[in-house]
């Protein structure tokens, strides 16, 4: 092809869908010279960017004859040439619409200490902890968890044509096939890794995310801005699901911001500098009122129990 017919006709948008479709089709050595002089327009190399990304968001096919999914969540801002563009190619490409071959939207809302698990229809296993809410939205082309506040492990099954996307706020988290622990509280955005690999983005990072693997952590701090990593053995990751969770050098900030999980009432720190304490041990989980009343053993503090169920952490 040494040029796309009657172009003059067409918008910009249809340019550039035409010659995504082409250039996928082994183009000669011609068309890719004609295709190089189309792209020096400004315009034109700035709608076929836009349409590669559009196609990379529609997801990869697993073949030419595999149903193509149109996206069911809220499009970006693609101007509508470019998106009825996009589902030309898609019908050039695949030969056949059609809607995706599984939709599954479920609500979490625990309430209580107890912890539960889930088998999902993708065969994914999902624990899920106490005091949690998140959303499941699942379709054709992608798997998004919402999680609004609380902790969950995940072991993901594997499916490249649909990756599962995690949101919690100012962070996001994207994986294949992995497990991965993840808990989103006031204070801290914190994400373990089981096996696999986990990719981290978060609103205080650059353009490229964070790459965890098996046996790291990354503590996302949203007060302070700031993304930690460090290494964990085996046994810590997800740890909860055993009732005790096991923790080393930790400030004590972060630790309170754990217990929040367990304990219904709010606990209050009179003086923000307590936080920087580093403190050692184990959380029972159904029992974390006892960790609190043997911190005045571990550091120079001590606790108050308020009328209204919270408890005072002060300094002696």
């Amino acid at each position: 092809m040494t040029a796309l017919p009657d172009t003059e006709k067409h918008s910009v948008d249809a340019q550039a869908a035409r010659w995504f479709t082409h250039n996928r089709n082994n183009p000669s050595r011609a068309s890719r010279k004609d295709f190089a002089l189309w792209m020096q327009t400004p315009e034109h190399a700035r709608a076929y960017s836009q349409f590669e990304q559009l196609w990379d968001d529609l997801g990869a096919l697993k073949s030419l004859s595999q149903v193509v999914p149109l996206p069911a969540r809220k499009p970006r801002n693609w101007r509508p040439t470019l998106a009825t563009a996009a589902a030309l190619v898609c019908a050039l490409l695949a030969g056949n619409l059609g809607l995706p071959s599984q939709y599954y939207q479920h609500s979490v809302a625990i309430n209580s200490e107890q912890a539960q698990t889930l088998e999902l229809p993708d065969g994914s296993q999902l624990s899920v902890n106490a005091h949690t809410r998140l959303r499941l939205d699942f379709d054709g082309e992608r798997r998004l968890i919402h999680l609004d506040k609380g902790q969950f492990y995940i072991d993901v099954a594997a499916d490249k044509e649909r990756p599962l996307l995690v949101d919690a706020g100012s962070a996001r988290v994207r994986v294949v096939g992995t497990g991965f622990d993840l808990r989103r509280s006031r204070q801290e955005l914190v994400l373990s890794v089981a096996h696999g690999q986990v990719a981290l983005k978060t609103s205080e990072q650059g353009p490229a995310p964070a790459l965890l693997g098996a046996g790291q952590r990354a503590v996302y701090d949203a007060v302070r801005g700031t993304l930690n990593t460090q290494h964990l053995k085996d046994q810590e990751v997800a740890d909860w699901r055993g009732g005790h969770v096991t923790f080393r050098d930790r400030e004590l900030s972060s630790l309170i911001d754990e217990i929040a999980l367990y304990r219904p009432a709010e606990i209050v720190l009179a003086d923000p500098a307590l936080g920087r304490f580093r403190v050692s041990g184990n959380l029972d989980v159904n029992d974390p009122d006892a960790l609190l009343n043997a911190l005045p053993a571990l550091l120079p503090v001590k606790t108050v129990s308020l009328a209204d169920g919270r408890l005072r952490i002060e300094r002696k």
